[in-house]
Formats: C-alpha cells, sequence, structure tokens
C-alpha cells in the first residue's frame, strides 16, 4: 500500500496514518532517505513549517524526533504559508522541507507535505523509496527485527535542532520582490481572507508593505477555526467584505496559503480559472501556454484556444501541473481550486504571489478587477461528491461504466463527464459540463444517486 495520497500523508489526526508513532517512524525513514542519497559530506538537513492546527504541536514534535535520531538537523520555521517552506527549503541549502499542513481540511484533520532541496514536490523515486520503508516498519516481515529497522545511531552523530526566528521576514521580502518595483499599492483598498490559517500574519504584511489599505479578516488562528466557514473554500465572508468595505479587491486564501481565490470590486467571485485566464491573455505579454487539470472548465480551454494560447490538461494535483510545465517549456498553470503557479515567480503554487501577479496587471493596464476578466465565460458545472464508508473504483462495476459511456456520448462536443476518485479521503467527485445549465445538474445527480446505490 501506499501511505501518499495526491498530496502527501493526510488523515484525521489521532487515526493512522497521522499517529504520533506514524509520524516519528516517518520522520526517521525520510531522514534514512536523505542520508543514503546525500552526496555531501555534511549532514543532511531539513527545514520544517506548519499551519495553525492545534495537533501541529504534537507532529512538529513527533517528526524531529524522528529526523533527530536518524541523524538529521532541523530548522523550525513556525507557522508558515506552504509555499514559504518551499522557497526557504532552497534558501538554507536544505535537504528537504517539510509542511504539516492539511490545506483546506478542516481542524481535526492534518497531514505531511515533503519537497525536495530545490524547492518542489518530492519526486516519485524519493516518495517510493520513503514509502518502501514505511511499509516495511509498519508491517515487518516474519522474524523481522524492529532495532534493524530502525537502528540507533551513535548519540554523536544524532541531528540537532534550530529555531528560525526571521523566517516570516524572509518569505515576506521574497514575495514582495514579485512585484514589479515601478508599481505600487498605494491606491487600492484589499480585503485579505486569511482563513484563520498559515497566511494569517504575512499575508496582510505583504499587502500593507506594498502601500495598499489593507482589511484583514479571519486572522486570528486558535488552533481549532481553520477553514470554518471562511478563507477559498468558503468565500462568501470575503464577497460580503468587499461590498461592505468598498474595497476594490479581495483575496482569500485556504489553510496552508496555497489556493487563492479573488473578489472583485462588485462581490463577483474569481476561481483559479478566472485568474489564469487572466494571468495569460490580460498582461503585457500573452502566456505561450497554460496547463490546467482534469477539473479544469471548458470554458477556459476555449478562450485560450480562440486567442491561440497553448493548453493542455494534467492530473488533479499540483506535481502533475509542475510536470506538465517542465515538460512544455510554460510557466503558467494550475487549478479551478485556486492552485497557481507562475514558474518565473516561485517554484510552486503560492497564493499570494499569485495574487500580486494579478494586481499587477490591474496597474498595468490601469483597470479594474472586474474589467480585466469580462467576456471570459465558463460553461455551467455541476460537481457532486459522494462520502462513502470506505473507497471503491466505480470503474470495477459495468452498470456504472456503461451510465458513464451514455451521458459521454450525450455530452460530446457540448461539454465533458468527469468520474474522479479522491486522493485523500473516501470519496467519489461527479462533475458535468454542458452548455446547458438545467441538463448540468440534473445529469450530475442522476450519476450520483447512480454510484450510490451500486456502491452503497
Amino acid at each position: 500500500m501506499s501511505y501518499f495520497g495526491t498530496d502527501g500523508i493526510r488523515g484525521k489526526f489521532g487515526e493512522l496514518p497521522i499517529t504520533p508513532d506514524f509520524i516519528l517512524k516517518l520522520g526517521y525513514v525520510t531522514g534514512q532517505v536523505l542520508i543514503e542519497n546525500s552526496n555531501s559530506s555534511r549532514r543532511p538537513s531539513v527545514v520544517i513549517g506548519k499551519d495553525t492546527r492545534l495537533s501541529g504541536y504534537v507532529i512538529e514534535g513527533a517528526l524531529q524526533a524522528g529526523f533527530n535520531a536518524a541523524g538529521v538537523d532541523v530548522h523550525m520555521l513556525g507557522p508558515l504559508p506552504t509555499p514559504a517552506i518551499a522557497h526557504l527549503t532552497r534558501s538554507f541549502n536544505a535537504d528537504a522541507g517539510v509542511v504539516i499542513s492539511a490545506s483546506h481540511n478542516p481542524y481535526f484533520d492534518n497531514g505531511i507535505k515533503l519537497f525536495s532541496g530545490d524547492g518542489k514536490k518530492l519526486t516519485d523515486e524519493m516518495q517510493n523509496a520513503i514509502n518502501d520503508k514505511l511499509r516495511a516498519i509498519m508491517s515487518p516481515a516474519d522474524g523481522a527485527d524492529a532495532s534493524e529497522l530502525m537502528p540507533i545511531v551513535d548519540p554523536a552523530n544524532l541531528g540537532k535542532n534550530h529555531r528560525i526566528d526571521d523566517a516570516k521576514g524572509r518569505y515576506i521580502e521574497f514575495c514582495k520582490g514579485s512585484f514589479p518595483y515601478q508599481y505600487d499599492l498605494a491606491h487600492l483598498t484589499v480585503v485579505i481572507d486569511c482563513a484563520n490559517g498559515a497566511g494569517y500574519s504575512v499575508a496582510p504584511r505583504v499587502l500593507r508593505e506594498l502601500g495598499a489599505t489593507v482589511i484583514a479578516i479571519n486572522n486570528k488562528p486558535d488552533g481549532l477555526n481553520i477553514n470554518a466557514d471562511c478563507g477559498s473554500t468558503h468565500p462568501e465572508g470575503l464577497q460580503k467584505a468587499v461590498i461592505e468595505y468598498n474595497a476594490d479587491v479581495g483575496i482569500g486564501l485556504d489553510g496552508d496559503g496555497d489556493r487563492i481565490v479573488m473578489v472583485d470590486e462588485m462581490g463577483n467571485l474569481i476561481d483559479g480559472d478566472g485568474i489564469l485566464y487572466l494571468l495569460a491573455t490580460q498582461g503585457k505579454q500573452q502566456a505561450a501556454g497554460v496547463v490546467g487539470t482534469l477539473m479544469s472548465n471548458m470554458g477556459l480551454e476555449l478562450a485560450l484556444q480562440k486567442l491561440g494560447i497553448g493548453f493542455t490538461r494534467a492530473k488533479v494535483g499540483d506535481r502533475y501541473v509542475m510536470q506538465e510545465l517542465d515538460a512544455n517549456g510554460w510557466i503558467l498553470g494550475g487549478e479551478p481550486s485556486g492552485h497557481i503557479l507562475c514558474l518565473d515567480k516561485s517554484r510552486t503554487g503560492d497564493a499570494i504571489i499569485a495574487g500580486l501577479q494579478v494586481l499587477a496587471v490591474m496597474q498595468e493596464q490601469d483597470k479594474a478587477l472586474s474589467a480585466l476578466t469580462e467576456g471570459f465565460e465558463v460553461l455551467p458545472q455541476k460537481l457532486v461528491n459522494i462520502r462513502l464508508a470506505k473507497m471503491q473504483d466505480p470503474f470495477a462495476h459495468a452498470e456504472l461504466v456503461s451510465a458513464f459511456d451514455k451521458a459521454t456520448a450525450t455530452l460530446k462536443g457540448r461539454g465533458r463527464l468527469l468520474i474522479r476518485q479522491s486522493g485523500t479521503e473516501p470519496m467519489i467527485r461527479v462533475m458535468v459540463e454542458s452548455d446547458d445549465e438545467i441538463e448540468c445538474d440534473v445529469m450530475a445527480n442522476g450519476l450520483a444517486d447512480h454510484i450510490k446505490a451500486v456502491l452503497s
């Protein structure tokens, strides 16, 4: 089995794999893999950051102990957005970066994301090596000695810990450096919804230090309120605040600060597809191409094709978007959920930096956000999530496959169907796009009911 999903290891805290014992082992075997793959005579090091979940303290301690026991030094960054950890991994010349977060999930979930030394998602080869060692420890072969799987290093070779006090300041300056030097935000009022998450401190400071009048909401985390009816997954409060404060723009982050949605001055929501369209088409130079995912709206594909801009779809997950960007030599890609990669500015999806690039286009064109997205139309889309007691493959049932094929034939040339299993929880996602909104809704709900009837 693989302990890794589409975005690291994730689950409910206190249940495997998110238990202190498992996470200590994860830190240990990851340290082993780093040592085995090191080409340097120095001791390997990692940086560890987290979001604002209360369980992060426990996970942080377990990881730290595991890495130290394997002989790896640890640099503790504290609460910071996921992309900040990716950046600081490179900045500190560390061998790996570790993020303790469950992204947009509620507080009782948590997880681990791993970055390679260059600030990108861990390679499949490294991830598989870690997973193999985890499997061996969690399910040892008959007669296997646990001490052989987790040998205790000489006390003189244990890793050390370092608390990094200036991590926030380093990341803030990095974000500001992505904004064109000839512009500032002095004429803009920006509402920023921090989701009571990892960006609660740094995101408002970046905007203020660039001159904006900033109204920060959901920026008082208590360890339990992360993503609670706020942030990019619940943007209604942000839309209301933009209107209430007569703001020019709203920015909504998720709990770990790598997803973004935006709100224009009239309160209209702009998701990841809209942001990609704007960045690809409205700046001084059009993008050569854009990578979306299987979830990207067909309207984005059609709009880019009309302008002669290349478009391709990757599997869901920003690591797969990155792979397609590298394969095509492009710099812009992302997901409707708000993972936006601007590879000329950052090595990973970064909500703050993506938002700054949109604000820069507003400055370049001297236009309101609504004007920059005017004319971009998406096809009606309906997404229905079916939660199961345990994950099952809907394509293993001929009755369901026949229903999917029939729906696909009905939508041919004017829409599409996507049936996808979640990589992080026992859930089937049914997405239907159609030029007919009623058909879209009826078909998605009908297929969802069919799946429930067969798999329940």
